[in-house]
């Protein structure tokens, strides 16, 4: 036994340690219980309230998949019923990825000030009023505003989202159920695209787009009345001085049958007891060559991936119109219209699929083989299919509809293996506490500068450029965001987060530290 530590038997036969000394925040809950004969037990077990703010984060990441892919569904409904121009199209299509450029460090980094749990509500209770409100525009601005509006709640939910879990779980863990809740990010997207499917096979009318967005409304109201009763995080508490209140919140978030610890006793770190006003502004991610060094580790592969991510899966629907199934080339009424946009839907979600299968394979390997090398090979995986995408362009007929649909395919398996999902994982964890939500926050928006980019682009360069230029454009991006993230690694895999605090605090330290 080590030191300051006793042996207390749980009915059931479970023995566990209850320490006499202050312990860190992540020794309690990496701590593991042992049966009465001292066997350890081969992992931590969840709690109910960590598998509610793991549920809950979730569904977060399912909302914005949702809305934002669907949005490919119910654009050419709305360029009818709004009369939409070329410029009007772009908008509609970058409104809610604006929104979220904005939201991610604008409301993101007020996680570290105000709170997590604070934030977490108050983002869902800003999508859910847009939400509503969109399913009643009355014309194409409302509809802009109203996407705008919930693309705010959505990039404040990346960094917030990420930090409830990571805070709040098992070192072991947090790979795993990081990724596993941002997978629903694909599980929305996919839900997104078929919900817009059955609806206009059950109501193949103009307004049907509204009923596609109030699908979520229910959901999104029980997400929020749920996110009142999570915990606070106690990294956050901590960092903030508040040692008393951290230690009732890992009481509540521990909360076991048997109880296992018994007893909370928190003493802070050499991270906790510095000051916690000091280091907050975005001037700190770029002080010294290490910060920088993470920042753009964290930031500019996240922004080369969501060129294509957001580009490819946005217009899918539009690339795939003239391939999949019969496609009416001169539209003259609305049942041509809505005819069209069922055909690239069903298409759309036999690709996007593999946005699935590629989060499954993220989640089992994450932590086994690093967040550097799955970034890195999905990246270049990323470049293969957009490549194989390209050729088609030079094909016709059966070949074309066979290179486009592998490219694809091959490109949503690889960047949620990969940079889509390891991105997302990175930024939450190369920042200390006290300015995380910020650091994960500024780069989530730089990725959604590079979604808004093509969201807003894509189609005019889709006209101007050719779908081959454009597919090859996008390889060279992706190629790039390998360099990037080799050159400026840094792994995370393995490690908890009071080590990773420790090591890169001095990295934001308010002083000038040596480069």
């Amino acid at each position: 036994m080590a030191e300051g530590v006793e042996t207390l038997h749980k009915p059931g036969g479970i023995a566990a340690e209850a320490t006499g000394a202050g312990r860190t925040l992540q020794q309690y809950l990496d701590e593991t219980p042992a049966w009465a004969d001292g066997t350890p037990v081969a992992v931590t077990p969840m709690t109910r309230m960590q598998w509610l703010i793991w549920i809950l984060a979730a569904f977060g990441k399912f909302f914005e998949g949702m809305v934002v892919f669907m949005g490919g569904v119910a654009l050419p409904l709305l360029s009818v019923e709004f009369s939409l121009g070329g410029v009007e199209h772009g908008i509609a299509a970058a409104a809610a990825l604006f929104g979220i450029l904005v939201g991610a460090t604008a409301l993101g980094g007020l996680s570290d000030r105000f709170g997590r749990k604070r934030m977490f509500i108050v983002e869902q209770a800003l999508f859910l009023a847009f939400l509503v409100a969109i399913c009643f525009s009355p014309g194409f601005i409302w509809f802009a505003v109203c996407l705008f509006g919930m693309g705010l709640a959505l990039g404040c939910d990346y960094p917030t989202a990420h930090l409830v879990i990571s805070e709040a779980i098992p070192s072991h863990s947090r790979g795993r159920l990081v990724l596993s809740a941002f997978g629903f990010q694909a599980v929305g997207a996919l839900f997104g695209v078929g919900i817009g499917y059955l609806i206009l096979s059950a109501l193949p009318a103009v307004e049907a787009w509204r009923w596609m967005y109030g699908a979520a409304v229910l959901p999104a109201a029980l997400v929020l009345a749920g996110r009142f009763f999570v915990t606070e995080s106690p990294y956050w508490l901590l960092s903030q001085g508040r040692l008393p209140e951290a230690q009732a919140q890992v009481q509540r978030l521990l909360k076991r049958r048997p109880p296992y610890p018994r007893t909370i006793r928190l003493r802070a770190g050499k991270v906790q007891q510095t000051d916690h006003r000091k280091g907050r502004g975005l001037s700190a991610l770029f002080r010294t060559r290490k910060a920088r060094g993470a920042t753009i580790l964290a930031a500019i592969p996240w922004f080369l991936q969501d060129l294509g991510t957001y580009g490819i899966g946005i217009f899918t629907p539009t690339i795939l119109v003239g391939l999949v199934g019969q496609k009416r080339d001169h539209a003259m009424n609305i049942a041509d219209i809505i005819h069209n946009d069922m055909l690239a839907a069903r298409g759309a979600a036999i690709i996007d699929v593999l946005l699935i299968v590629g989060i499954v394979i993220a989640v089992l390997y994450a932590d086994r083989i690093g967040r550097i090398r799955l970034q890195v090979f999905g990246f270049v995986g990323c470049g293969l299919g957009l490549f194989i995408a390209a050729l088609s362009t030079y094909s016709s007929g059966t070949m074309e509809i066979v290179l486009v649909f592998l490219g694809f395919m091959i490109f949503n398996f690889m960047t949620n293996l990969g940079p889509n999902a390891q991105t997302y994982l990175i930024a939450g964890e190369v920042f200390p506490t006290k300015m995380r939500g910020l650091g994960a926050g500024f780069a989530a928006s730089a990725g959604k500068i590079g979604a808004v980019s093509t969201a807003f682009l894509f189609p005019v360069l889709l006209v101007d450029l050719g779908t081959d230029l454009l597919l090859y454009l996008l390889v060279g991006a992706s190629l790039l965001g390998a360099l990037v993230t080799w050159v400026f690694r840094i792994e995370t895999a393995g490690r908890n987060l009071d080590e990773l605090d420790e090591e890169l605090d001095s990295a934001y330290a308010d002083r000038r530290a040596p480069a």
